[in-house]
């Protein structure tokens, strides 16, 4: 008698890799300080805001408890992408895509970006001599009278991972 095991293990491989690949991609939630963190080194590069948003974010995330903007203020991104190089240790960028537009970020500003990136537990993905951290369809959300109160709340990102 002769055995048709191949079938099986075809369904079996195609259906563990269907699964792998729809789990690139995860969707996640931040809030508190590592979302206003997040928010904070975005926004500085942000086209899509005004100068009194980006001015409030900026000084909400450095602790001044002054900011009297009354208008909750959306920081959005469509993907970020940071990488360092572990042989080229100088090396470190992000590029961040708003709107169709792309920004490169380099040194200092570009390990800011990566280090919050870990702070809010985007995944680490290794290559050939870097490691990279990304994520897409960034979208946080800031409530200055809330952050001014000083309770841990106002902050709130989601974002994708994994891509």
């Amino acid at each position: 008698m002769q055995m048709k095991s191949g079938r099986p293990a075809i369904l079996a491989v195609s259906l563990l890799t269907a699964t792998a690949s729809t789990a690139s991609a995860a969707s996640a939630t931040v809030n508190g300080h590592a979302a206003l963190a997040l928010a904070g080194v975005v926004a500085l590069y942000s086209p899509l805001l005004t100068s009194d948003e980006r001015e409030a974010v900026s000084a909400l995330f450095v602790g001044q408890s002054g900011v009297r903007y009354a208008k909750k203020i959306s920081v959005t991104a469509d993907k970020i992408v940071c990488r360092i190089s572990n042989v080229d240790i100088t090396a470190r960028s992000c590029e961040l895509t708003f709107k169709g537009a792309k920004q490169t970020i380099t040194g200092r500003r570009a390990s800011e970006i990566f280090a919050t990136e870990v702070m809010a537990g985007i995944p680490a993905d290794g290559a050939a001599g870097s490691v990279v951290e990304s994520l897409s369809k960034l979208n946080c959300t800031l409530d200055p009278a809330e952050i001014r109160k000083k309770a841990g709340g106002g902050a709130d990102c989601t974002f994708e991972t994994g891509n």
